[in-house]
């Protein structure tokens, strides 16, 4: 390299869903935490003078693409691959970075089964969907919740919550029911409800259809006036559901992944993602910034050799947006896991549906 010749930059490949019929909203702000700690990381020099090159591609939530992807940036030569929200879609980037042996990054998907195998190339941020989900339902047994129902759509993420839940509530007197939500239009899913004597409905569906319309459907119901309606996944999480429903999306619980109070580099990172993206940050931009900063500490301490950055998962130990992040092996997850990120369960405030209420901290 001459004085005249810049450096080569040390390439990541970042996969998010950008299009329909992804969570284009989830991967917006998947992206910006991702390129925000991309920019402050070349700010402040790089890494050894290398500056990091995010190559982005759009999964679309389409499992074969994402696959696809990570064939085409291992070949492209990146020294990781990072992101992915849905977790179908994460799924299969895992298998794929398995087999290609390039180390993945996961920075918002959170099925247990990530990998079928234990993974030694594959990590994750966010908490496997066991922990979350199981904290959703002993929230629900402490508000007196115990018959629930569940309007689901066929899905492999879907099914193992619908199994999670499940068990919880049946280890301590509650009971599930699931009701078709492709088979069921609003006034006969309202019906159902009202046969079953549920007291909550959570929405494991896509957002906005078919949870919208089932939202507007069950609050206008008389007959349901009390029943809570849930939505562990986080569908309200995004400004796009306040702008749906207005008042309607107020008062219904999601899990997200912040903690209670965000320490100085949490408060300095959300003011900035805030600015980035022009709205308060979901805890998926974070996730992002998360990302790219564990990634730059194993460049920093391994280089870009994959295999020693893959063999570093357990080593490493950054300070994240939400609090120190260290990978370990959890029994009945595959892949190296931050055990645990902060969980809470959260909902729109009735009296502000753009402010959020913290109903549990975990």
């Amino acid at each position: 390299m001459t004085a005249t010749t810049p450096p080569t930059p040390i390439r990541v490949g970042a996969l998010a869903p950008l299009t329909p019929p992804g969570w284009t909203e989830a991967g917006r702000h998947l992206l910006a935490g991702l390129e925000f700690a991309v920019r402050e990381v070349n700010a402040s020099g790089g890494i050894a003078g290398r500056p990091l090159e995010l190559l982005v591609r759009d999964t679309a939530a389409d499992p074969e693409r994402a696959a696809a992807a990570v064939t085409e940036l291992a070949a492209l030569g990146v020294a990781a691959v990072a992101g992915e929200y849905h977790s179908v879609v994460a799924r299969a980037a895992a298998a794929r970075a398995e087999a290609v042996g390039v180390p993945f990054l996961c920075s918002s998907a959170v099925l247990d089964t990530l990998t079928e195998e234990p993974a030694g190339w594959v990590a994750r941020l966010p908490p496997a969907q066991s922990h979350g989900w199981r904290t959703y339902a002993d929230f629900l047994l402490a508000e007196g919740r115990s018959r629930v129902a569940v309007a689901i759509q066929p899905s492999v993420y879907w099914a193992a919550g619908t199994g999670i839940l499940r068990e919880r509530l049946a280890a301590r007197g509650g009971s599930l029911v699931e009701l078709d939500a492709n088979a069921l239009g609003p006034s006969a899913l309202c019906d159902a409800l009202v046969a079953h004597g549920a007291t909550a409905l959570l929405l494991l569906t896509g957002q906005p259809d078919p949870a919208v319309p089932l939202v507007r459907a069950v609050r206008s119901d008389p007959r349901l006036a009390e029943l809570l309606i849930g939505a562990p996944a986080g569908q309200p999480e995004f400004a796009g559901w306040a702008a749906a429903l207005g008042a309607d999306g107020a008062g219904i619980p999601f899990l997200r992944y912040l903690p209670a109070r965000p320490g100085p580099l949490g408060a300095r990172v959300g003011r900035e993602l805030a600015a980035v993206l022009g709205e308060a940050p979901s805890f998926v931009a974070y996730e992002g910034w998360d990302t790219v900063t564990v990634l730059a500490e194993l460049f920093r301490a391994q280089g870009t050799d994959r295999a020693a950055v893959a063999a570093a998962w357990p080593h490493v130990a950054v300070e994240g947006s939400r609090g120190p992040v260290r990978f370990e092996r959890v029994p009945g997850i595959g892949v190296w896991q931050w055990a645990w990120a902060p969980v809470q369960v959260v909902d729109r405030d009735p009296a502000d549906p753009d402010a959020f209420r913290v109903l549990l901290q975990r």
